[in-house]
């Protein structure tokens, strides 16, 4: 069996602060990481959950229904609307928290690294949202197309932000892509099928939007991409039949970027330790660093050594990671999950 090598936190990890993330996942994998997140605490602990909230301040966005949908956090997840009359174009949004959440843990980050914590030459990773989630969730019809500039316009500012407090050599941006996935699969999601909304084949749109994302991080920060079925209650919104789909829209955007994907993130659902589901990846193009997400909570070392064995046959060289954040996993489980990535890989 390969020994995997090196591991990635996905994102969000279940502590209530940055500081508490980062000193633990420092503590308990050390040289096993090359970057390391704040845990998307507060507010993105629910990822784009909150999202709606910020937007919906803009003049010219309505929320749609008369009454608040209450959600943890102090959330209220009722989507968004163009207002009648309104111009997309001319719309204004509010700054959309994730620069100022990046900025603020990256002061904790340094002084973590200046105390000894956090061992120089890991980076900080900060996780963004692609445009197509908050859009693809939040609003409906031709709303979508509308708004897609201004949003994608607003994520690119979050990103400037980013990259102009934070320097380069201690930065790495991780696109998290979820809905993509889902209008590939042709998903139902969590109750509509999910669709494009641009003409032509959605998969080309699908692979130039993302392509730009990563090419809009310079080449001297590392830019990752987390290809994800979703993690509403640990459940994915689909349920893939293999890895061929994740594998078909990897190596079309690594074609399609100008610039090189420091690492790929791939998921590996709980169930699957069958050659069927790991074999496509014997068709996945090189990348500096492959992650497969087959650590999971309930079947802890057990079951990844099981998955690696049957993947090793088919991606030789890769780390590991869970198959999403863990920020939704259960009290008191973040330590084991941590602690199991560090038992099935060997450090750096």
């Amino acid at each position: 069996m390969t020994q995997p090598q090196g591991a990635l936190l996905v994102g969000s990890v279940n502590y209530d602060d940055a500081e508490t993330t980062m000193r633990t996942a420092a503590e308990l994998l050390g040289s096993h990481l090359r970057r390391l997140p704040d845990g998307e605490v507060g507010k993105r602990f629910h990822w784009i959950m909150f999202q709606p909230d910020v937007i919906g301040q803009a003049e010219g966005i309505e929320r749609v229904g008369d009454q608040p949908i209450p959600f943890p956090a102090g959330i209220d997840a009722r989507g968004l609307r163009i207002a009648e009359g309104t111009d997309a174009a001319a719309i204004e949004l509010p700054p959309l928290g994730y620069a100022s959440a990046a900025i603020e843990s990256y002061a904790v980050f340094t002084r973590l690294r200046e105390e000894g914590a956090v061992a120089h030459g890991i980076r900080f990773q900060v996780s963004l949202p692609t445009p197509l989630a908050v859009i693809s969730s939040f609003f409906g019809g031709d709303d979508r197309a509308a708004i897609e500039p201004v949003y994608t316009a607003a994520i690119l500012r979050e990103l400037d932000e980013i990259l102009a407090a934070i320097p380069h050599e201690d930065l790495a941006v991780q696109w998290d892509v979820a809905s993509e996935m889902g209008i590939i699969e042709r998903a139902a999601g969590y109750g509509a099928v999910m669709e494009a909304w641009w003409p032509g084949d959605p998969f080309d749109g699908l692979v130039s939007r993302l392509a730009a994302l990563v090419d809009a991080v310079p080449a001297d920060v590392e830019v990752g991409v987390h290809l994800c079925y979703g993690d509403a209650g640990e459940k994915h919104f689909f349920e893939p039949t293999d890895a061929a789909n994740l594998v078909r829209y990897a190596n079309a955007v690594v074609a399609a970027s100008a610039r090189e994907i420091t690492w790929l993130h791939l998921p590996v659902p709980i169930e699957r330790d069958d050659e069927g589901y790991f074999a496509p990846l014997a068709s996945l193009v090189p990348v500096t660093e492959l992650y497969l997400g087959l650590v999971h909570r309930e079947d802890g070392v057990e079951g990844a050594a099981r998955r690696i064995a049957v993947a090793s046959a088919f991606a030789p060289e890769f780390g590991v990671a869970t198959e999403c954040g863990i920020g939704r996993a259960p009290a008191g489980s973040t330590e084991g999950i941590l602690r199991t990535h560090a038992e099935v890989a060997s450090a750096w």
